[in-house]
């Protein structure tokens, strides 16, 4: 029942629709039992037309009745000539169709206002949430069920639990106004209806009971067949070069087989409530008919025979919403899965957080420091008291095996993660007692995987700067040696670069990215092997436009290729999460340790005296 509760918590804005909905609602049943109402005087005019004209019972009371709605046809009528008081009735009878789809239309309306803003506004909590979680979330999480839990779960929150809701709200409305008719045309025989409501009840909620677990299985395969499909994309260019497709094809069309095993057996169960509901209603219309018609056959004033087809007309009506509800029990059993899924990730903690006192970081003065820095991913630790300082404007670079833990100090330091032990300061304070948005304010960021979105140019450089103008954009491009090549292009800044820049290369990428750490002018500067996938040429270019990004700034950087790093004021050897090593190039080179290895492995020039060859 809670879930109930915190999806309409996404309607709440649109509160002030209540009154209109409960008034269409309202209007649409009194003209809907208008419509039936007048079928009674019709049934009398076509069955018993003498007595049709010539029936007038005379109201006492002034309260609005059917009582008084009768006698009031029954006069008109009586003034009237058979077919005038047929015409009469017909078009009252199409009147009140009329006005009576006209009301249903106003609150379906007013159902999909309130419905697609309300999934709207959940969406949006959903990806706001994944904007919000911490690192530590993404490196657990399948990117394939995160996907899905954003669209395929809050589809399926709409298509069920909303709309059911929705119906839930209109539909029991309908029928009280169908069962206010068929008390008045008869006590005794609505009585008998009402006792046989609790047996369809019964085996339709059994039904429902049923869909939630087979309903879980199906989201979970979906999430895996998400997963699958965007790993494939991501690697669709290794998958060509192995001549994998094979592989990835059996891999998806296994989980596509679970899939629809699972499908069919849901919807086994699922498309089962309504026919069930319609065998129940006319087993139900059967023994109306049953008692009913002994009534009618039996003479008694109880009943008489146009009561007896009215009653019948007004119960048939009565299967529409009543399905509606059933089905609306079997559709929210099977959207709460979905919703328990989108729920539990808006409930997941975000462990890394502003501190209550948290300040905001105006001035970066001195010195940024590692303190006997402890952290681990899981069970797997991967730092192992990390200590060393880095003076504002200097350079400190780490080198050293891949999972030596290089990128996770990077990670610390922008308050990815949280280390487990130990603090790292900048001038003296702690980062954590400063805000997140502060901190990562003063921090440019260029990775080895060129992170780019499907927009322009232009958009992409001033990414991190919202509001730039254009010839701030040009300069940093320029800088970045990113302007040329801009310009070559047929829009210039406003060429859109496709998905993750599948338009430029693996240079023209790094080089825009480095144009936007450079419009953003950060004081602190993490570059992450930002040149170990790049050709000869290109990481010409980009090692000229990383020397002027660093200029002038406090730099970390995570290198692979050492002849980037040798002017480094630090260089820090990694090794399963301890640093086994740190000095400077010269520094290094002069004991017999993994650097100078590393150099030789790298054919280094003059890594034995550690100056470089003459050009």
């Amino acid at each position: 029942m809670n879930t109930y509760f915190r999806l309409l918590k996404y309607a709440r804005p649109y509160k002030w629709l209540i009154p209109q909905y409960f008034i269409y609602t309202l209007l649409f049943v009194l003209f809907s039992v208008v419509n039936l109402a007048v079928l009674a005087p019709l049934l009398n005019l076509l069955f018993k037309p003498d007595a049709a004209l010539a029936e007038t019972t005379p109201v006492e009371n002034n309260a609005l009745s059917l009582e008084q709605f009768y006698a009031f046809l029954n006069e008109f009528i009586a003034t009237q000539t058979k077919e005038d008081a047929l015409y009469t009735i017909c078009l009252i009878l199409i009147i009140s169709v009329v006005f009576a789809n006209l009301f249903n239309y106003l609150t379906l309306m007013l159902q999909a206002k309130a419905r697609i803003n309300a999934v709207t506004n959940l969406r949006n909590a959903v990806f706001n949430r994944i904007t919000e979680l911490d690192m530590g979330y993404f490196t657990d999480a399948r990117k394939g069920d995160v996907i899905t839990k954003v669209s395929t779960d809050v589809q399926n929150i709409e298509a069920t639990i909303v709309n059911s809701l929705t119906v839930l709200f209109k539909e029991p409305f309908v029928i009280l106004g169908y069962f206010f008719i068929l008390f008045y045309i008869s006590t005794e025989l609505t009585l008998y209806t009402l006792l046989l409501v609790p047996v369809s009840g019964s085996a339709i909620s059994y039904i429902a009971k049923r869909l939630k677990r087979r309903a879980q299985f199906t989201q979970e395969s979906i999430s895996r067949l998400t997963n699958i499909l965007e790993e494939t994309l991501s690697g669709i260019r290794i998958i060509k070069a192995f001549n994998a497709q094979w592989y990835t094809q059996k891999k998806f069309t296994s989980e596509a087989s679970i899939y629809a095993k699972q499908s069919m057996k849901m919807a086994t169960k699922s498309n089962l409530s309504a026919p069930l509901a319609q065998v129940l209603g006319t087993s139900m219309l059967c023994l109306i008919l049953l008692i009913g018609g002994n009534m009618v056959l039996n003479d008694t004033d109880q009943l008489d025979p146009s009561k007896f087809i009215l009653f019948l007309i007004t119960f048939g009506q009565l299967i529409v919403p009543s399905k509606n509800i059933a089905n609306a029990f079997t559709n929210i059993q099977k959207g709460l899965v979905s919703s328990e899924r989108v729920f539990q990730l808006i409930d997941t903690p975000i462990k890394v957080t502003d501190q209550e006192n948290a300040q905001n970081l105006i001035n970066f003065k001195s010195h940024i420091s590692f303190k006997r820095i402890n952290f681990a991913y899981e069970d797997r630790k991967v730092l192992n008291d990390i200590s060393f300082h880095i003076a504002k404007g200097s350079t400190v670079a780490m080198v050293g095996q891949s999972g030596g833990g290089k990128s996770t100090i990077a990670d610390l330091l922008a308050r990815f993660y949280d280390p487990l032990e130990g603090s790292i300061t900048i001038d003296g304070k702690d980062i954590k007692d400063i805000t997140i948005s502060s901190l990562r304010k003063k921090m440019g960021i260029v990775t080895q995987e060129s992170i780019l979105f499907n927009d322009t140019i232009r958009q992409n450089i001033s990414f991190g700067k919202a509001g730039a103008h254009l010839e701030e954009i040009i300069t940093a491009a320029k800088i970045a040696n990113a302007h040329k090549f801009i310009m070559c292009l047929e829009k210039g800044y406003d060429t859109v670069i496709g998905e993750r820049g599948s338009k430029l290369s693996g240079g023209q990428k790094q080089r825009m990215s480095i144009a936007r750490a450079l419009l953003k002018n950060p004081e602190i500067l993490i570059l992450d092997e930002a040149t170990s996938a790049l050709d000869s040429e290109s990481e010409k270019l980009v090692q000229d436009a990383i020397l002027n990004l660093t200029k002038n700034r406090t730099t970390l950087v995570i290198a692979h290729r050492l002849s980037t790093i040798q002017n480094a004021d630090l260089i820090l050897v990694l090794k399963e999460g301890k640093i086994i090593q740190s000095g400077t190039h010269l520094e290094l080179i002069k004991q017999a340790g993994v650097y100078k290895k590393l150099l030789e492995i790298q054919n280094f020039p003059n890594s034995k005296t550690g100056l470089n060859s003459p050009k």
